[in-house]
């Protein structure tokens, strides 16, 4: 069976993915934690390794018999905007760090989680993997040195090297102090489960690509089948192929609460600016689709299942 480490394994995405693929029984999950710590109660048959970013031996011990590493351990972008010297350390050096120890290991594969960020803020227009990145915003460059540490060591034949460009995800944590309550879906659910009222702090007229958790999963564990022949350039942006603008985002909310829950949270927003307008955008997945990912076809659900988890953590 095939031996997949998480790092940030206890965190928003990489909780959702090492649940995703220890359900599938296909491989043997280990999880990084920067504390020692026992298996969570969601992942009981998880092994548990304390990840140590600062030493090269001890990321070269949990790398050790692992056939790939997803790496999703990184700072949010609020902790990015406080502190951008620390999100360089973070989100670009331990990634090089880590890349480097996966290799020598001789680890076959790595997937990188960044960001849709990379091609600026907001995002506009057509983008695909070939769209030029203008990364400005310290979550946004620090992701990006990270991103050039994995192709690099793909290209130089050292690694399977995959990076993902994540856009905008939403759905249930594994357990509510889970750092994910700031993202926008996750925010509104919140917010209608615990108060029946959901503010969106914009006018709510620009567009977001948003893709649900369970395609996310879906996309990591395809990816970490496909034939290295097949990865062409390693970096395969991920979405939802979805854009609809923040206010109308918000109104499927506060319709999928009255189905779901029984009731209709009051909306508000702020008043648009003078001349503000919406913005067209085309979030691609063309290498992903290329080879051979067929999305899920149901984006409801993550919703309805995240104001099923607010309703039992918050109400």
């Amino acid at each position: 069976m095939r031996k997949v480490l998480i790092t940030g394994g206890l965190g928003y995405l990489g909780g959702r993915i090492a649940q995703f693929l220890g359900l599938q029984g296909q491989a043997e999950v280990i999880l990084g934690s920067r504390q020692p710590c026992l298996p969570p109660a969601w992942l009981p048959a998880a092994r548990m390794v304390e990840t140590r970013w600062d030493s090269d031996s001890a990321l070269e011990a949990i790398c050790a018999e692992v056939d790939a590493v997803v790496h999703c351990a990184g700072m949010n972008a609020q902790a990015c905007a406080a502190d951008p010297v620390a999100a360089l350390q973070i989100n670009a050096v331990a990634t090089a760090r880590l890349v480097r120890a996966a290799a020598r290991m001789r680890v076959k594969r790595l997937i990188y989680m960044s960001t849709a960020h990379v091609y600026g803020s907001p995002l506009t227009g057509v983008l695909t993997e070939n769209t030029c990145p203008v990364a400005l915003h310290p979550y946004a460059t620090s992701h990006r040195a990270g991103e050039d540490a994995v192709l690099s060591a793909f290209q130089r034949r050292e690694i399977d090297g995959i990076v993902i460009r994540l856009s905008n995800g939403y759905g249930a944590p594994m357990h509510k102090e889970v750092d994910c309550w700031t993202l926008l879906v996750n925010d509104l659910c919140r917010q209608a489960v615990s108060t029946r009222r959901m503010l969106v702090h914009s006018s709510g007229l620009a567009r977001r690509d948003f893709v649900p958790l369970q395609a996310v999963c879906s996309a990591v564990a395809h990816l970490l089948h496909v034939p290295a022949q097949d990865l062409g350039s390693g970096l395969f942006n991920v979405g939802g192929d979805w854009s609809p603008t923040v206010w109308e985002m918000a109104c499927l909310v506060q319709e999928r609460c009255a189905g779901s829950l029984g009731f209709r949270p009051e909306l508000s927003r702020a008043a648009p600016q003078a001349g503000e307008t919406t913005a067209p955008l085309d979030y691609r997945l063309d290498n992903l689709l290329r080879s051979g990912f067929q999305p899920p076809a149901d984006k409801l659900a993550e919703i309805d299942q995240l104001l099923a988890f607010c309703q039992d953590s918050f109400a």
